[in-house]
């Protein structure tokens, strides 16, 4: 990706109005804005949990109603983008984006789904390779997922589920992860980015040392795809799934993709269904599951067209500004946000830290704001100044400037905002209990 290791300075930095307004001058991404609906009277930097609807998902979502009403079930064959063939279509098009070769992305299931679909097919214990390597710092559902599949396979997940530790229980050390790769370990599966943190782990090198050792490796890439390029192919990375709902912008319930790299096209998808039969055949109504090879073998049922079809606009979008661009820009509004951060606020009275890896390389989209005492009820008080972060436990502001549509005048205003609520003791107002979401 060729960004520096250490962290992005923005030349010139301080911390004034007139200097993000500049940076907003010089924005080349500025223009993708005003195809977004922004939230009246919000500063929304919660993408990083659900992307905002943009006038072209907006549209491809109305042109499947369309076809409904004056198709019917013709939609299938004879849609613009004919349905029968959508998570292959939908799949073609975002495939560069994390770098998949032809017929290795399809658009299709939900990301835990799609975990133990593939986690299924690619965890084959035998001799004393019976182990999954996970980490302690993942998202839950796929640990549910992975002691899920290991149950299946009549094992117990409290000996056969072996977690990489945390040194600090923010990060994970990637070093300490490969030492872990020993000869009873039978896959590998991790995030790409962490969801609390957001440190971003070198999928290059881990890919490349189990394989060093003979161990398929997958990779959870929900909180990175749409933000950080990747080059799962070239990486020679096993398979991977990752949600569409966050940088991508399609929506909540949205599908999720699935990749296979190439080489397992012949693999047995173990959890199969009809969406998954060779294409020209799948009407034959054979009792003999006969898989596409290719990663649309690994389709279960008949997709959700109309919670998805706004995928097609949401890429248009993508793929227009440029996955590089977005990860530019990205990078310049994380660090911006991290400079305002140390500059202004990491100080008594306000005493603000930051668990993200400050080098650009180890960071994905999202910044990890900390606060010793008030991180909560500090996140509530942003809300209702209509400012949208959110919060994780115990301590975490996750704030996610979108390359997209958000501006530096308004990362700007969270940080004057930060300030002013710690000074004026404005969470003092809120209660210490989270809601259901948060």
């Amino acid at each position: 990706m060729n960004y520096p290791n250490s962290m992005i300075m923005l030349e010139g930095f301080n911390p004034t109005l007139d200097y993000a307004l500049k940076l907003d001058r010089n924005d080349k991404l500025s223009r993708f804005r005003e195809r977004f609906y922004i939230p009246e009277n919000t500063i929304y930097v919660d993408g990083n949990s659900l992307g905002l609807l943009s006038q072209d998902a907006e549209q491809s979502l109305l042109r499947v109603l369309n076809e409904w009403k004056a198709l019917g079930i013709r939609g299938w064959l004879e849609g613009q983008r004919p349905w029968f063939y959508f998570g292959e279509q939908i799949g073609e098009m975002a495939a560069d984006i994390v770098g998949a070769e032809k017929g290795e992305l399809v658009f299709s299931g939900t990301t835990t789904v799609n975990i133990h679909a593939l986690v299924s097919t690619f965890y084959q214990p035998a001799g004393k390779r019976t182990k999954i390597l996970a980490d302690e710092l993942n998202f839950p559902s796929d640990i549910y997922a992975l002691e899920g599949q290991i149950k299946i396979k009549g094992l117990d997940p409290k000996k056969e589920l072996l977690l990489a530790k945390s040194h600090d229980g923010r990060t994970l050390d990637e070093k300490a992860i490969v030492e872990l790769m020993t000869d009873e370990v039978a896959l590998v599966y991790l995030p790409s980015v962490l969801y609390a943190s957001g440190q971003l782990l070198d999928m290059e090198y881990l890919t490349a040392e189990a394989h060093k050792r003979g161990i398929p490796i997958g990779f959870d890439c929900s909180h990175s795809a749409g933000a950080v390029p990747h080059h799962f192919s070239r990486w020679g990375v096993d398979f991977a799934t990752f949600c569409s709902y966050k940088y991508l912008n399609g929506g909540p319930g949205c599908a999720a993709f699935i990749y296979i790299n190439k080489k397992h096209f012949d693999k047995e998808p173990m959890l199969a269904g009809w969406f998954g039969y060779v294409k020209e055949k799948q009407f034959d109504m054979s009792l003999q599951f006969e898989h596409a090879q290719n990663a649309g073998g690994w389709q279960i049922s008949s997709p959700g067209v109309l919670g998805s079809s706004t995928m097609e606009g949401a890429l248009q979008i993508t793929l227009e500004a440029g996955i590089e661009n977005i990860r530019q820009k990205s990078l310049m509004l994380t660090t911006y946000f991290m400079q305002l951060v140390e500059n202004t606020l990491s100080m008594p009275p306000f005493n603000f830290s930051m668990v993200t890896p400050p080098e650009a390389k180890n960071r994905g989209g999202h910044i990890a704001l900390t606060h010793p005492e008030e991180a909560l009820r500090i996140n509530e008080a942003l809300k209702a100044r209509g400012i949208i972060p959110d919060f994780r436990q115990p301590d975490i502001i996750r704030i996610a400037p979108i390359a997209l549509y958000n501006t530096f005048l308004e990362v700007w205003q969270v940080a004057k905002a930060l300030r002013e609520i710690v000074e004026n003791k404005e969470f003092e107002r809120f209660p210490t209990h989270r809601k259901a979401i948060s």
